[in-house]
């Protein structure tokens, strides 16, 4: 597929920007990654639709809506390599979904490694959800995740079956990291086409989470953990990501389990290429995921 002038321009920026450079560090520089930290987003239209912050545990959820009478979640986990976010791609990407949609966005900032540890980190996206399913009904919520917040959704849904929990009525996973032990040997392959991610930075990034769990543990590589049961699931699987492997591994077992599920491949495509701004790919891809929440 030939791919846009905007495709090209995003991957100057990339590289301009040094992103494989830093994800390369071991130890990976985590206080640099959070200078691209957005808490707040500017703009008319968060001034508008932002109608809440509220606290659960250490996580700040922000509540943004287009409708008063909306009856549907998302429930936006955020990536960032468990040590930062969120960034202001995020913020854009909810914009246009809020936009296209009546759906209710929680985006969750949870606490970061290194200074809180996976299992941390996984009580506090548990205890929004619990808080979710007070307000929504479950039937009505669907779990968003990119990147590392694709870890924390798929292992919060394993535990919620585990425990016998209402499950959402849907999870969209975009390049999600499904093993923290990065031990997949066809990684190295795709680590020398990556653009933005590298191996060395991101197993750096999952020590420095995990704490005394071991990196094979499904609540940090829920690809360890069982799918059976599993809501429907949507994958966005960039193929120039160092995640892709995992991501086929995944579907794999979707596709054993019988679990309703859809794979989205973006071609050339780098990490969580959907949310990216400028590329027409992404806006693309974006409208994909928008018109599988229905």
């Amino acid at each position: 597929m030939k791919q846009s002038f905007t495709f090209y321009l995003t991957h100057w920026v990339i590289k301009l920007k040094g992103l494989k450079k830093l994800f390369s560090e071991d130890p990976i520089n985590f206080k640099k990654i959070r200078k691209e930290d957005v808490f707040k987003p500017k703009g008319s239209f968060f001034k508008r639709h932002i109608k809440r912050r509220f606290q659960v545990l250490k996580t700040e959820v922000t509540e943004v809506r287009h409708s008063d009478n909306s009856n549907k979640l998302i429930v936006f986990v955020h990536g960032g390599a468990f040590i930062s976010g969120p960034a202001k791609h995020h913020w854009e990407t909810i914009k246009t979904i809020v936009k296209a949609t009546d759906y209710t966005i929680w985006l969750c900032n949870y606490p970061k490694a290194p200074e809180h540890k996976i299992i941390e980190i996984s009580e506090n996206i548990e205890a929004v959800y619990d808080q979710a399913t007070e307000e929504f009904d479950s039937e009505n919520i669907i779990l968003l995740g990119d990147s590392v917040g694709g870890t924390l959704v798929t292992a919060l849904t394993q535990r919620l079956i585990k425990n016998s929990k209402s499950l959402p009525k849907q999870i969209q996973l975009v390049s999600p990291v499904m093993d923290a032990s990065l031990t997949n040997p066809d990684i190295d392959k795709y680590d020398v086409i990556d653009p933005m991610l590298s191996k060395k930075g991101i197993f750096s990034a999952k020590k420095m989470c995990a704490g005394d769990v071991s990196l094979k543990d499904p609540i940090i590589s829920p690809i360890y953990g069982s799918f059976k049961g599993f809501p429907e699931t949507i994958l966005f699987l960039a193929e120039n990501d160092i995640m892709y492997p995992d991501g086929i591994v995944l579907k794999d077992i979707l596709q054993k389990e019988k679990v309703k599920f859809k794979v989205i491949h973006g071609e050339n495509m780098p990490h969580i290429w959907p949310f990216l701004p400028i590329m027409k790919e992404s806006s693309i891809s974006l409208k994909q995921l928008i018109s599988l929440l229905n």
